[in-house]
């Protein structure tokens, strides 16, 4: 039976419950949430990256969500926006190639 520990949507519980599938639930608050965001984050981009999938991209977004929704990230869109007027955005697609 594969083992697992990670952080998942809200109604996964529910969909396992309907299934008959059982699992041990564990709430997560403070800086163990902040912490499980993180590696499902880092989760999502590997799968994003992997297969490309829309579906992936929307996991990542998911995820970013909660972590702005921690008081730590609050002013996350101010500083996103200070950035995006002062350096611009990726919409224009520029690589640099160089040496450091």
């Amino acid at each position: 039976m594969e083992q697992y520990h990670k952080l998942v949507r809200d109604k996964i519980p529910e969909i396992l419950d309907a299934k008959g599938v059982s699992y041990d639930r564990l709430l997560v608050q403070g800086e163990e949430y902040k912490s499980a965001l993180i590696a499902k984050l880092q989760e999502e981009i590997v799968e994003f990256t992997e297969a490309g999938a829309m579906e992936e991209l929307a996991d990542i977004l998911e995820v970013v969500d909660a972590l702005k929704a921690l008081p730590e990230y609050a002013s996350v869109a101010d500083v996103q926006k200070k950035k995006h007027q002062e350096r611009g955005g990726f919409a224009g697609g520029i690589v640099l190639k160089g040496e450091k």
